[in-house]
């Protein structure tokens, strides 16, 4: 059985790592570089690195941060925000990462999940997706631009399609737990995952060690956070040594 992957989440607002609730009142949790640092030394299995307001403010992601990010990290780093062509994420490949995160570029142009699957592999290319319940029926739906557009399309029919593309994962964030520390939702995790046969990273709602454990039980095979790990209200360390004890494979 794989080890849960346990991924802080570096949201990054104008070259500063930001955190709010539901994608809304930001405040500021300091610089994304010495954050990814002590993340790396703190024993996280991989570091997130998303530009949150690239996409929506139409401008490109901040090369240089993420190459002095890849330079303190001996992890593996995902990036994304704001990448749209071949050419972007070549470029951020070469700057360090180790995969990229598409999320409206790919809503918007699903042929750039198949070509990149295609042109750096598939194991490379995530496609993260922003989900709202839809209280008209059992769905959820998708959102782009930083979660401030709304589409017809339902996360889950969303996740089959970018896995035949060619996605290798998917980033699955609950824009109704986001920052609440209630717990991600595991419905919305436990849909997606029964639907792809790829991994699935529950992220939204952290707020307890029990919370990474039932994100797992419902089919994550990574589970993301930010403020929890941010504001040092709980230790990486600790963490795991609960999952350990809770049965929940991890890597010590």
């Amino acid at each position: 059985m794989l080890a849960l992957r346990i991924i802080p989440c570096l949201d990054v607002d104008k070259g500063r790592v930001v955190k709010g609730t539901k994608f809304l009142n930001l405040r500021d949790a300091g610089d994304p570089v010495a954050v990814a640092k002590r993340y790396n030394s703190e024993g996280a299995d991989e570091v997130v690195f998303l530009d949150i307001t690239a996409s929506s403010s139409k401008r490109p992601i901040m090369l240089d941060v993420v190459k002095k990010t890849a330079e303190e990290v001996f992890i593996p780093l995902t990036v994304g925000g704001g990448l749209r062509t071949i050419d972007d994420i070549r470029q951020m490949l070469r700057a360090g990462a180790d995969k990229v995160s598409l999320n409206t570029s790919a809503v918007l142009n699903p042929g750039l999940v198949r070509q990149a699957g295609k042109m750096f592999g598939s194991q490379c290319i995530v496609v993260a997706i922003d989900a709202k319940k839809d209280p008209r029926r059992y769905d959820w739906k998708v959102y782009t631009h930083g979660g401030r557009k709304e589409t017809k399309l339902s996360a889950v029919e969303w996740a089959k399609k970018a896995e035949r593309l060619g996605a290798g994962e998917i980033l699955l964030t609950s824009m109704d737990a986001d920052g609440t520390k209630n717990g991600y939702d595991t419905e919305l995790t436990k849909a997606v995952s029964d639907a792809v046969k790829i991994p699935v990273i529950a992220s939204g709602g952290a707020g307890r060690p029990e919370h990474f454990r039932d994100a797992y039980r419902a089919g994550a095979s990574a589970v993301l956070a930010a403020s929890l790990f941010h504001y040092k209200e709980l230790a990486i360390e600790n963490l795991k040594k609960y999952l350990k004890k809770t049965k929940v494979p991890v890597r010590i």
